[in-house]
């Protein structure tokens, strides 16, 4: 089992930065291909950035390509995304999800099992 407590979401000027953060717990989080999906109001979630167990692969959505960027720390259990050039229809909660361990990242909801709480952007014009 792996829980995720994303953390990092705020209010900030477009053109501005944010860092998200996820922690994992579980011992599995090493072997796991993990992802940052997104839904914004009365919009269906949509992915925003995965990345494989090395960190070595990563993939985006194009939307957010050249000013995003996902990564990970094994050693602390926690994944990163940095979110500059931010626009206003990047507000949204912001969700980090999981796959189960010895899967490939991908860029589809459905395959990912475990998901945190989501952490909400906020980008003003």
């Amino acid at each position: 089992q792996v829980q995720l407590v994303e953390s990092g979401g705020g209010l900030v000027q477009a053109g501005g930065s944010l860092r998200l953060s996820c922690a994992a717990s579980g011992r599995t989080f090493s072997s796991s291909a993990m992802a940052w999906f997104r839904q914004a109001p009365g919009k269906e979630r949509e992915f925003v950035a995965a990345i494989g167990w090395s960190g070595g692969s990563t993939y985006y959505a194009d939307s957010v390509k050249g000013r995003f960027t996902i990564s990970r720390d094994n050693a602390k259990n926690t994944v990163y995304l940095q979110l500059n050039s931010l626009k206003p229809e990047d507000t949204a909660v912001y969700y980090c999800a999981a796959r189960r361990s010895m899967l490939v990242a991908v860029t589809t909801s459905p395959a990912y099992d475990y998901w945190g709480q989501g952490t909400a952007v906020n980008v003003s014009s």
